[in-house]
């Protein structure tokens, strides 16, 4: 069993978000050994019916929905630990700065990252202030992350656990949330968690980890997305012979450097999609001896949330995601205005999406991201270097 000790004076009011899984339950059993005056929340932001989930959603006829489940999980949960459980619902929110923010991108042909946002807008933001209101001075998450609360301002860390981390995800915090905010199994290693679990005896120690959208759980996805965006059929053209292969059903369904679910027959493949014209509806795709239509060199990122005190001034080389669990690559980015950066990655980098987040670390640290605008190649547009090369 791992010990946690805490140091006399340390004692804080923290209001813990419990999910229903094992990470939030076992963060709110470290902080509660630590000492510290913690109630525990759960948030429910998502209501199938009200928001017609209907088609590609595997529960709608049960009898207990997923999310209820999670509420009866969570109860269960704090009272094992003696604990106060709260129930909040953040479903408006959710909808108009979450769901509908994630829509538009999909009408761009962009491919956004539903966790970002609702890190963003609901955990430490809307949650962040439902926590003050209530007067308390923390807020806390089962995280892989961590924070260093400084003088010189709050520093998110990369989790201890490399498999699990998950600064990728909260590159968004605002400022001001993440200097109240307490990440209890940063330090772990997801087999550590499952054991603390399993040695108290917390009821959802063998329960498996939760998959799918933020907030709203596993989903056929194309067909969760023609509830909310209709289908439009249109033709699959080989950027090599600018031939037709095949049909779709939507180019806002697919996303750049997608190789399954095509339905492109013939011994030529395996395709990869790697342009859309989404006035035209038309998809580009390269068999895999033509990928360096996947390739780019720069990236324009908008909407940055700069974690650190002060933007560097100039070229500044750092690290940088461009999908969770990818390798960092090194990059250098220069500042254009307040929140929109160009990363430079010479040695070229595969299927950077429009709509996807670019994550910078200096080591340890995450430094913050952005939203990936637009894409290059030797100076031009890729999605626009692809369209000019069909229309010739």
């Amino acid at each position: 069993m791992i010990d946690y000790e805490i140091r006399k004076g340390d004692r804080m009011k923290v209001l813990l978000g419990l999910s229903g899984g094992v990470d939030s339950a076992v963060a709110a059993y470290i902080l509660k050994k630590q000492g510290h005056e913690v109630v525990c929340a759960f948030m429910r932001n998502w209501d199938a019916f009200a928001n017609n989930d209907i088609l590609g959603n595997p529960t709608i006829q049960n009898d207990i929905c997923p999310q209820e489940q999670d509420y009866l999980d969570a109860k269960a949960v704090a009272d094992k630990l003696g604990l106060e459980l709260l129930r909040v619902d953040f479903i408006e929110e959710y909808w108009n700065d979450v769901f509908t923010t994630f829509l538009d991108e999909y009408k761009r042909g962009r491919t956004p990252n539903p966790d970002i946002l609702c890190n963003k807008y609901i955990k430490f933001d809307a949650f962040y202030r439902y926590a003050k209101k209530l007067g308390f001075t923390w807020i806390a998450t089962g995280h892989y992350a961590r924070v260093a609360h400084e003088q010189e301002g709050s520093v998110l860390l990369r989790g201890k656990d490399d498999n699990k981390d998950q600064t990728y995800f909260l590159c968004q915090i605002p400022k001001d949330a993440l200097a109240h905010t307490l990440f209890p199994i940063g330090d772990l290693e997801k087999t550590q968690v499952r054991r603390i679990a399993d040695e108290i005896a917390l009821p959802v120690a063998k329960k498996k980890d939760s998959t799918g959208i933020c907030f709203i759980g596993e989903r056929n996805f194309r067909a969760f997305l023609q509830n909310y965006l209709p289908s439009k059929d249109g033709v699959i053209i080989d950027i090599h012979t600018l031939k037709q292969v095949g049909t779709h059903i939507g180019v806002l369904y697919y996303t750049i450097g997608q190789r399954k679910g095509l339905g492109i027959g013939g011994n030529m493949g395996p395709w990869f999609v790697v342009g859309k014209d989404v006035e035209k509806n038309i998809l580009y795709v390269a068999n895999q001896d033509d990928q360096k239509w996947l390739y780019s060199d720069r990236c324009l990122v908008t909407g940055v949330n700069w974690l650190k005190a002060a933007r560097p001034d100039g070229d500044f080389a750092c690290t940088a995601k461009f999908r969770y669990r990818q390798k960092d690559h090194p990059v250098t980015i220069r500042f254009l205005d307040e929140d929109r950066v160009m990363v430079y990655y010479p040695q070229k980098d595969a299927s950077v999406t429009c709509g996807q987040e670019a994550v910078f670390y200096l080591d340890e640290v995450c430094l913050g991201g952005g939203v990936i605008d637009d894409v290059y190649l030797e100076e031009e547009s890729l999605n626009e270097k692809i369209k000019r090369y069909a229309k010739q």
